[in-house]
């Protein structure tokens, strides 16, 4: 069985798996299973009223668990996969636990050939949060790992080093954005022309 395979099956079996991205080390699990969003939160100390983005494979697959305006579908088509963090409405299969009981939930398709081969075996969203404890420097080189992260991820997929600089999570209804990262200067502009 390849390391991917053994990461989809601890995914599915509500196990955590580290994996790479285009930004940083993330930390994934079931994002639909309730108890496996539960443990990322409580492996990364971090507080429950923080939500937690999903990433999945791709634009039309994100559909499926959110409800996205005309508007917010244009900006996917232009900056997904990407660095990108995309605020859309939840459809009822998201958990509570995933967006601290708000409706909206964060939005990912990554640009990074391993993520993306994660999310399409998982067949489910995964979490999308950095692998490390809370507080803590995100990690771009496994020996970085945090110990407590290493200790509780069933997988650890190894990409190499990252790029380093985190997405930028954006509220494209409000035309907020909340973290500045990635393409940020290139959202603002889209904003001013779209």
């Amino acid at each position: 069985m390849s390391e991917l395979d053994r990461a989809a099956a601890a995914i599915e079996a509500g196990e955590l798996v580290v994996y790479p991205t285009e930004t940083v080390y993330g930390l994934a699990g079931a994002a639909l299973d309730a108890d496996a969003v539960e443990r990322v939160f409580e492996v990364k100390g971090r507080d429950r009223s923080k939500p937690i983005s999903v990433a999945v494979p791709s634009v039309p697959s994100a559909l499926q668990h959110v409800r996205a305006t005309e508007r917010e579908r244009r900006f996917m088509a232009t900056f997904l996969p990407g660095p990108v963090t995309v605020l859309c409405r939840r459809r009822e299969d998201v958990p509570d636990a995933l967006t601290a009981g708000n409706d909206r939930v964060g939005v990912r398709v990554p640009d990074h050939d391993l993520a993306l081969a994660l999310c399409e075996r998982a067949g489910t969203p995964i979490t999308s949060t950095s692998a490390n404890v809370s507080g803590r420097k995100s990690v771009r080189r496994l020996e970085d790992l945090d110990p407590e992260i290493r200790d509780a991820a069933a997988v650890v997929l190894d990409g190499g080093r990252t790029e380093g600089t985190e997405s930028t999570v954006v509220d494209v209804s409000t035309e907020t954005i909340h973290r500045r990262g990635a393409l940020a200067d290139e959202i603002e502009r889209w904003f001013t022309t779209r």
